[in-house]
Formats: structure tokens, C-alpha cells, sequence
């Protein structure tokens, strides 16, 4: 059986952090927790759908908030436990495996934490293939699996139970409270029977994260991580340039923002502009959208190659933008209507990313 160890531990939350697309909160903090966990509780069974008892709940359990509130207001660690206790009393039936509800940053190792205190295993699944903003934006929806009861805790021991009449309504009212709270909390929600989880999440995620931090670590020492990156990820080079500007601000439980880029090497004369909420949300370069949600935008450090999140953009950062596409559930209509760009205000259709890449290659050209 597969296990997260220490070593795999680094690999995922490198990995994970590629697939955040800029969101799911700071890759460090969560990383240090699951370090701590695992070393006082021993290695983290990772286990495919085929491995879970007939009996009991699969509960994905995060952090919700705005990325930059997390910097400063670190979760006090006995959050998790009370979530995942909170939804067994409230159903009435154990929990017999966590899961992360997207990949990216903190909200791929809290589960880990939380697994590792309990004594579960971990499935090697999600409910994005990367990091979304909103609650209902997860394969978990898609599938008419309901968000509620949901548990939300904050580090002062705040405790909410939702019952929500659906999975929108879920994210206004924990979104409320989550602000209420100081703008971060700690949630399980989804909570889903044996018989429910296959068709409702994303599998191999954890194991694919894993495989894409292992890549850029062993590629690091080497003349180009960035062809290992992007044989990882399936991945293309969108741009590359120069952070010259970063409007930010935090507002309804968000980080919003843009950055600006100057194109540099192939790019030179160029402008590109990042639109993100939480996660990066669409690429317009020169003024043509080239890359878009719900596909993948990452932000790459160009020394390093290792991924900046939202609130990390900074100017004078020279930088690699990737674009990588989605797991195919986010193309369908409906997931384009839960996830695509029109939904967050964009007067355009949605464009593949096979395509946008090119769009951005045959202009550099």
C-alpha cells in the first residue's frame, strides 16, 4: 500500500501547488503542519476507491478563506479534529477516510494533518484536478452530491453546522461565516457513502501531485526543470516576463487582484495581465484571452521553476506563466457552467487551452 511519507510529503505539496494555479492557500504553512503530524503519527496511508470499506463516510475536509488571511492568521491545530467529529455526530456514522477537496497549496496537506491525528487513511483523489474558488465548483457537485452537513471551525473554537436547500447556498452562508470568523476557517463538507465516491470525484490526484513534484525536485539540479515540468504536467509555455504591477485586495472572503507582466526573451514587447480570484483566472496577453478557467495558469519563479501563489506575486519578479489542461469533467457544459469564464463575469467563451497555447506560440513566433 502507498504511503505519505516525510519524502512524499515535499513532492506533494511542490506538485500540488503547480495544480493550485496560484490559490488554495500557502503551500508552507500547510506543509510544516503535515511535517509535524507525521512525525508523531507515523506515515498516511494512501488508498484508491477500490480500497475503501462499504461502510461509513468519505469526508473531504480544507481551509476556506482568502490565501492572504492565512498568512497571518495560522489555524491553532485542533481545528480539524473537531470538524471531522463534528460531521460523525451529526450523521451518525464514522468516517472512515479523508480526502483533499482540491489540489493546491494548504488544502493538499490539511487533509494529510488531519489524517494522520485520526488515524485514516487518505484517498488518492479530489474534487477539482487543480484549485477553484467557490464551493460549488467540484466534481462532488457535478454529481449531485450535496456540500451540506457541512462543519466550519475557526482557531477561537467557533463551531457551525450547515444545512443548506443547495450547494450555492452552501457557499454564500459558510462564506458569511467564514468572513465572520476572521476570514479563514477550517470546513469538511461532502460528506459522501462508499457507493457515491467513485462517480463523484477526481482519482490519482495525490499520486499525480506526488509525480510532479518528484519531477521538478530531481529536475532541479539539472540543466532544464522546465522540460520536466511540462512532460509532467502536459503543460506549455504561455509567457515570459517581468511582474510590473499587482493590484490586490481582500474582499467577501477573497483575494482579488491582477498582475502585469512585461514580456521578456521571445515575449519582449509584449504586455500580459493575470486576472485571479483566489486562483488564476484567465491570461490576456496584448489584449486576446490565451488562456482561461477552467483550465490550469500557473505562475513560475523563471530561476527556480517552483510556483508562486496569488498572494506571493510581487514586482520585479521575473517569471514563467504555464498553462495546463483541466480534467476533462470541468469541459462538459455543466462544468463550464459552474466553472468557466462567463461565470466569473468574462464576455467570452470558453477556448482549450491546446488551443490558446498555440495562439501564444505562433505570436511569439
Amino acid at each position: 500500500m502507498a504511503v505519505i511519507d516525510v519524502t512524499a510529503l515535499e513532492d506533494l505539496a511542490l506538485g500540488a501547488t503547480v495544480l493550485g494555479t496560484g490559490g488554495g492557500g500557502d503551500p508552507y504553512i500547510g506543509k510544516l503542519m503535515a511535517l509535524e503530524a507525521l512525525q508523531r503519527h507515523g506515515p498516511v496511508p494512501l488508498v484508491g476507491v477500490a480500497d475503501l470499506p462499504r461502510d461509513g463516510l468519505v469526508l473531504p475536509v480544507a481551509m476556506m478563506g482568502a490565501p492572504t488571511v492565512l498568512v497571518e492568521k495560522i489555524p491553532h491545530g485542533r481545528e480539524l479534529a473537531r470538524v471531522v467529529r463534528a460531521i460523525e455526530s451529526y450523521l451518525d456514522r464514522p468516517v472512515v477516510a479523508l480526502m483533499s477537496a482540491e489540489a493546491g497549496g494548504i488544502n493538499s496537506t490539511i487533509p494529510i494533518v488531519a489524517a494522520a491525528e485520526l488515524g485514516l487513511p487518505l484517498l488518492d483523489a479530489d474534487g477539482m484536478g487543480r484549485a477553484f474558488p467557490e464551493i460549488p465548483m467540484c466534481s462532488m457537485n457535478l454529481a449531485g452530491v450535496s456540500a451540506t452537513p457541512m462543519a466550519i471551525v475557526d482557531e477561537k473554537g467557533n463551531l457551525v453546522l450547515l444545512e443548506t436547500i443547495d450547494n450555492q447556498w452552501t457557499e454564500r452562508l459558510s462564506r458569511t461565516a467564514t468572513v465572520a470568523m476572521g476570514g479563514s476557517s477550517i470546513i469538511a463538507l461532502y460528506p459522501m457513502p462508499r457507493e457515491r465516491v467513485e462517480e463523484a470525484v477526481i482519482p490519482g490526484t495525490m499520486r499525480r501531485a506526488i509525480e510532479i513534484g518528484r519531477a521538478l525536485r530531481r529536475a532541479a539540479a539539472g540543466d532544464n526543470p522546465l522540460d520536466a515540468l511540462l512532460q509532467a504536467t502536459e503543460g506549455a509555455v504561455l509567457f515570459h516576463g517581468k511582474i510590473v504591477d499587482v493590484l490586490r485586495r481582500t474582499a467577501g472572503g477573497f483575494v482579488r487582484g491582477t498582475a502585469t507582466l512585461e514580456g521578456l526573451d521571445a515575449d519582449r514587447g509584449s504586455v500580459l495581465r493575470i486576472e485571479f480570484q483566489n486562483e488564476n483566472l484567465v491570461a490576456i496577453k496584448d489584449g486576446v484571452p490565451i488562456a482561461m478557467v477552467p483550465d490550469l495558469i500557473t505562475v513560475l519563479d523563471s530561476e527556480t521553476y517552483t510556483p508562486i501563489t496569488t498572494e506571493g506575486l510581487a514586482y520585479g519578479q521575473r517569471v514563467t506563466v504555464l498553462g495546463m489542461p483541466c480534467a476533462p469533467i470541468w469541459r462538459s457544459a455543466e462544468g463550464l457552467r459552474v466553472a468557466g469564464p462567463r461565470y466569473f463575469g468574462y464576455p467570452f467563451d470558453y477556448v482549450p487551452i491546446e488551443e490558446a497555447s498555440q495562439h501564444a506560440l505562433s505570436a511569439r513566433d
